[in-house]
């Protein structure tokens, strides 16, 4: 499959404004990288029209959809499915209020065989947002040399020895 330059862009959608400081460290890194990207409130539950808009017409924007909800957690496993063509998901458990994000966890991870849905920890947006870096830096010579410094930069910040107290 050939990736338009045009698509290398990384769609990072959540069920509701109150998944978005997790997923607002998935669009920090990108931004850090220099990863195009957009950031939209789909949900599965409450705009399931949206989501099936969304995900009809994603693979015409985007190379990488980094999804993140809570508790029933359907928006990756969902958005997946629904995909005309199939792109990576990277589904983002989140913890919220009510739960410790197990569930969420579990909704995410779970998918059967043949929908299958890249899962972070939870409230793993960071992690979300290097996954599609990573993918991107397949294609884009600029993010792979971006994304390296982060990891050289990364690996440099690692003290030999503890500081002493």
């Amino acid at each position: 499959m050939t990736i338009i330059k045009k698509t290398l862009k990384v769609a990072v959608i959540m069920g509701s404004q109150s998944d978005y400081p997790v997923m607002k460290d998935c669009e920090i890194i990108l931004k850090q990288l220099g990863v195009k990207h957009d950031v939209l409130i789909v949900s599965a539950h409450r705009t399931p029209h949206r989501l099936y808009q969304f995900a009809k017409n994603a693979h015409n924007h985007y190379s990488v959809i980094c999804a993140g909800a809570g508790r029933a957690a359907h928006l990756a496993g969902m958005c997946a499915s629904l995909l005309k063509k199939k792109l990576p998901v990277i589904g983002v458990p989140i913890k919220d209020k009510k739960s410790d994000g197990i569930a969420a966890l579990f909704s995410t991870n779970e998918m059967p065989s043949g929908v299958p849905v890249a899962t972070t920890a939870i409230d793993g947006g960071t992690n979300a947002g290097l996954i599609a870096a990573s993918i991107i830096a397949l294609q884009d010579k600029k993010v792979a040399m971006r994304l390296e410094k982060f990891r050289s930069k990364l690996t440099k910040s690692v003290r030999k020895k503890p500081k002493k107290r």
